[in-house]
């Protein structure tokens, strides 16, 4: 982190540089991996092979980012037809199945800190959204959204929603407390406060 700070010092890693960031914390620890090249668009695989276990990455970065409650803006997308709530859970179920850990980069933005989580969001959970019972969402015309909440020991866990307008299938309000979270923690002194640099 102090490394990607050093030439971003206001701009968290997401995407492929905390993917890059990740390879090269295994590397420096000399812990054997294997980096996987995704198989397609819409049929992608997992981002790291490290002792056997397959690792997707995941980064929520943005400035709105709150400390209690996790987005997912792309768990997978599923936008072929057909558009039914059977399909659409069938493809999200059968996307996680890739998948032994979920690792997410959180940037929490407390001026002048951006304070960083490290979790480990747990598959088993998500692979709950068979429990959803997807309804219309929104007043697109043409295809329309789904979503609904999903529901783990009766109560609430997180919101699915598949975007009717691009097919991302979304995971909402996951709570940060259903995670693992790794023996890691950083705050970065970033002063967002000065605008001309």
């Amino acid at each position: 982190m102090n490394v990607h700070h050093s030439l971003y010092p206001r701009v968290p890693p997401q995407g492929i540089y905390f993917e890059a960031l990740v390879e090269q914390a295994f590397r420096w620890i000399k812990k054997p991996f294997t980096v996987i090249k995704g198989t397609g668009r819409n049929q992608p695989s997992h981002d790291l092979l490290v002792e056997d276990k397959k690792i997707s990455l995941k980064t929520e970065t943005g400035v709105g980012t709150g400390s209690k409650l996790i987005s997912i803006t792309k768990l997978c997308t599923t936008e072929r037809e057909p558009w039914t709530p059977e399909v659409l859970i069938q493809r999200a179920l059968e996307h996680l199945g890739r998948y032994d850990i979920i690792l997410m980069l959180r940037a929490v933005w407390k001026p002048p800190l951006i304070h960083y989580q490290l979790l480990e969001i747990p598959v088993e959970n998500l692979k709950l959204i068979h429990r959803a019972e997807l309804h219309l969402v929104g007043k697109r015309k043409g295809r329309q959204s789904l979503g609904a909440d999903v529901l783990g020991d009766g109560e609430v866990i997180f919101h699915v929603h598949f975007d009717g307008s691009d097919g991302k299938c979304q995971i909402r309000n996951l709570p940060v407390g259903n995670c693992s979270f790794p023996d890691w923690t950083y705050s970065h002194l970033s002063d967002l406060r000065k605008t001309n640099q």
